[in-house]
């Protein structure tokens, strides 16, 4: 009889290797091949890898199934980006140690990333001895965010900067930035409807809402702003 670990990680395509106690990660990331190379270099290291996943809602079933060590999460994802699925994973577990593992070199990620309550924060074009530096840092309790990042994110006077700066996304609810960034990849509301569990009418209300708080007028105009802000690649 399988145990019911054995059949968490079979559902998200990856079988358990643990003979001895292993700190447990999880993946996020929407390309396969950088996936295949981070499972690699952190099985390599020791580190067992418990899930792999593509998408930010998958990400937070994930992690609400397995209850990882820690989890590498992309910024970019789609369905939800990993900013907003650390938000999600974190309120309903404070607990959780989160690194993010980003392209994005603009300060203004990784302070969201750091007021979100993310623990680290690594560029991908550092070497993998970097991020296993920052992984096992995070995972003894310390932060690690890119050292050319550092002060940006310690002088940071308060959370949302990025998205304040950009408009009131700030104000925007958990439901409107997951109706906003499915809208900029070009899903229509129904099928966004599907996903949310909601009314295609719905998605409408919290299209023109959206609109309204960020003074733009059209769905092109926000893809572009949900471009600029990391949301969609």
């Amino acid at each position: 009889m399988l145990n019911s670990d054995f059949m968490h990680e079979k559902r998200y395509g990856v079988e358990s290797e643990n003979k001895v106690r292993r700190w447990r990660l999880i993946l996020a990331d929407d390309h396969k091949i950088l996936l295949e190379g981070l499972r690699g270099i952190l099985r390599a290291a020791e580190f067992e890898i418990v899930a792999e996943v593509e998408d930010g809602r998958s990400l937070v079933n994930a992690a609400a199934d397995l209850k990882p060590d820690l989890i590498v999460t992309d910024f970019t994802m789609p369905l939800l980006n990993g900013l907003e699925a650390s938000r999600q994973i974190l309120r309903r577990d404070p607990g959780t140690k989160i690194l993010m593992l980003s392209m994005h070199q603009n300060a203004a990620f990784a302070i969201d990333a750091w007021h979100t309550g993310l623990r680290g924060y690594v560029l991908k074009c550092a070497e993998s001895r970097i991020l296993i530096d920052a992984i096992k840092r995070v995972l003894d309790g310390q932060l690690y965010f890119e050292p050319g990042l550092t002060q940006a994110v310690l002088s940071s006077a308060r959370p949302r900067q990025h998205y304040e700066r950009n408009g009131n996304a700030g104000d925007l609810t958990q439901r409107q930035r997951e109706v906003l960034q499915m809208l900029a990849e070009g899903k229509a509301p129904k099928e966004i409807a599907g996903v949310l569990g909601i009314s295609a009418r719905t998605v409408e209300f919290h299209k023109y809402r959206i609109m309204e708080a960020l003074g733009l007028r059209s769905v092109p105009e926000l893809a572009v702003y949900a471009a600029k802000n990391g949301m969609v690649g």
